[in-house]
C-alpha cells in the first residue's frame, strides 16, 4: 500500500512516536522512509551576517544532522531511510519534499501546542493535514 513514507522530525517526544509508528508501517509494507528536519531560521532574516549568525546556523544544521541520526538509531529492521535537511518553514518544507519524492504517506507527531499559542503561531502539524496532497497521521 505504501513505497515512500516521509517522516518530519524535530528530535521532540512526539516525533519519536511518530518515527516508531512510521517504522512499522515500513517493516509491515515494504515502504521507504524519507526522514526530514527543518531547520527554521526565520528569526535571523534581516540580521547583518556575520560570524555569531553563521555560527548559529551551524548549531541549528548540526542538530538537524543530530535528529536524524537518532532515528537511525531506533531502526532495528534495517528499513532504507534517506535524509533530507531543509531551512525555512517547517510545514511548507515538509509539503515540498512530499511533493518532490512523491510520498505516499506523511507520518509526523502533534506539535503539543495548545491555546494561544497554536492560534498565534499555527500548528505545523494542521497545515500539513490541511494541505497535503497525500495521507497524514498525525501521533499525538
Amino acid at each position: 500500500m505504501y513505497k515512500k513514507i516521509l517522516v518530519p522530525t524535530d528530535g521532540s517526544e512526539f516525533a519519536k512516536k511518530a518515527q516508531k509508528h512510521a517504522l512499522f508501517l515500513a517493516g509491515v509494507t515494504g515502504a521507504e522512509i524519507i526522514a526530514v528536519s527543518v531547520t527554521e531560521n526565520n528569526f535571523v532574516n534581516g540580521l547583518p551576517l556575520d560570524d555569531e549568525v553563521y555560527q548559529l546556523n551551524q548549531v541549528l544544521n548540526e542538530r538537524s544532522q543530530e535528529n536524524l541520526e537518532e532515528f537511525d538509531k531506533l531502526n532495528a529492521d534495517n528499513i532504507k531511510i534517506s535524509h533530507v535537511i531543509k531551512e525555512g518553514s517547517p510545514a511548507r518544507c515538509i509539503l515540498e519534499v512530499a511533493a518532490d519524492e512523491d510520498v505516499d504517506l506523511i507520518v509526523m507527531g502533534s506539535s503539543g501546542k495548545s491555546g494561544f499559542d497554536r492560534f498565534i503561531m499555527g500548528s505545523v502539524a494542521d497545515k500539513v493535514v490541511n494541505s497535503a496532497k497525500c495521507a497524514v497521521l498525525v501521533i499525538h
